[in-house]
């Protein structure tokens, strides 16, 4: 099985993901991603994390024993360290070999994780992820031991500058009330989002870490749709533990999901002639309002697998600006190399300043379709889809220009992904369930 996920290295921290491993990683990436380099420089961030400390010395053993200087940034957003590799920071770096993130995004506190940002601020492919987990047990042979050469932990001025410098409306006037998900956004949120002009509340700004992603956050909405209402804010936004992520919630409380946010800004920079190729990338599980809009709008929708790597991959393959996923990752590639929480808050806000519209009337652009999900677990995904080919293709001629079905083999677990749209919940769930039953060979 192979080491790298959908987004780099996860499991629980000290059992799954140990100090031994962390290094191991750590110094076969100088390897694989600095060759004959004999003292690159390395930008190392993380999330609060408990856990996050002593995976930190781990990383910067193994980069040192192979050579490698060390920028460590601290608690800070996954995408800052992808900023910093790809443009440096002001009198520390002009850029950076690679980057290294502790972090598990979105999974609960005990999780830990390490993923890398190659040259230029990208995710690496699967080809180069696969390059570092066969130098494993490789020798390391290093021509000079490196060191930690700056300790910019806590100094996170450099990155809000950047992000609030993207924009080219102001915030003033708006109200927002923004959850950090007791996360990395924390450190970041309230200044780029005041600076940009707005008023801000923050809530879930524990930095222990102990409490990331608990019950907040991109994946708890709740706390923020309570908070918007209650406070009578225009808006509300929030992250997950990394701030790679964005989902909002409009003044009456509700959701703007990704899908949403990809049309507001879509519509937005279409209208100001600033989307390239009037193309839009996004994954396999966007909602079908999400195609019918853009459609209707003239703009091109292009899908890819699920995972924002993907996204990206194919935005500069087709020389895209915007795409993302339902789940809140949004890729700005003009002002980003990867998705950026932050950035992205900043742009929707952006876009209702300037259209002088509210977020809801914004999000109400997009008529999304009721969809329905249903995992089933198989011993073999991909023969239980081949044998449930039949019924799948009737399905969807059955929905034709209506409806959408989407019956995929997870990236994570021995299950497949029987996903269904169509005009009515019914209809959707009806579907939803025979497709069910049809993939696990009669037994769901």
């Amino acid at each position: 099985m192979a080491l790298f996920g959908t987004d780099g290295v996860r499991g629980l921290a000290g059992v799954d993901l140990t100090a031994e491993l962390a290094r191991s990683l750590s110094a076969a990436a100088v390897a694989v991603l600095a060759p004959g380099n004999d003292r690159p420089v390395v930008v190392v961030g993380r999330d609060p994390r408990p856990s996050g400390p002593w995976l930190q010395d781990a990383v910067v053993a193994g980069l040192t024993s192979t050579g490698a200087d060390v920028v460590l940034v601290g608690i800070i957003p996954t995408p800052a360290v992808a900023r910093a590799v790809a443009d440096g920071i002001p009198d520390v770096i002009d850029a950076a070999a690679f980057g290294v993130v502790i972090s598990a995004s979105h999974n609960p506190p005990a999780d830990n994780g390490i993923k890398f940002f190659g040259a230029g601020g990208r995710k690496l492919d699967d080809a180069t992820e696969a390059a570092i987990e066969a130098r494993l047990d490789g020798p390391v042979t290093p021509t000079a031991s490196g060191e930690v050469i700056s300790d910019r932990s806590g100094e996170t001025d450099w990155y809000v500058d950047a992000l609030v410098a993207t924009l080219a409306t102001s915030l003033t006037g708006l109200s927002v009330v923004v959850d950090c998900a007791n996360g990395a956004a924390a450190t970041v949120a309230g200044a780029a989002y005041a600076n940009a002009g707005a008023v801000v509340s923050l809530i879930n700004t524990d930095l222990d870490g102990e409490h990331i992603n608990d019950h907040c956050g991109a994946t708890h909405l709740e706390m923020l749709q309570a908070a918007v209402v209650a406070a009578g804010a225009d808006a509300g936004i929030a992250h997950d533990g990394d701030a790679d992520r964005c989902l909002a919630v409009a003044a009456d409380g509700t959701l703007v999901d990704g899908d949403a946010i990809l049309a507001i800004l879509a519509l937005d920079l279409h209208r100001r002639s600033n989307l390239r190729h009037g193309s839009v990338v996004a994954t396999v599980m966007s909602n079908l309002g999400l195609h019918r809009v853009l459609r209707d709008n003239g703009i091109t929708l292009t899908t890819t697998p699920v995972g924002d790597r993907h996204v990206a991959e194919q935005m500069r393959a087709d020389g895209s600006v915007l795409g993302g996923e339902q789940s809140g990752h949004v890729v700005l590639l003009d002002h980003a190399t990867t998705g950026d929480g932050v950035l992205t808050g900043l742009h929707l806000l952006a876009a209702s300043a300037a259209s002088g519209e509210s977020l809801g009337t914004l999000a109400a652009a997009l008529q999304r379709l009721p969809q329905v999900l249903v995992n089933v677990r198989v011993d073999d995904p991909v023969a239980a889809i081949d044998t449930a080919g039949p019924a799948i293709r009737f399905a969807s001629q059955r929905l034709g220009d209506d409806g959408r079905v989407l019956v995929r083999v997870s990236g994570t677990e021995p299950l497949v992904r029987v996903m269904v749209e169509a005009e009515t919940d019914e209809l959707a769930n009806e579907i939803a369930q025979q497709l069910a039953t049809e993939v696990s060979g009669g037994t769901a």
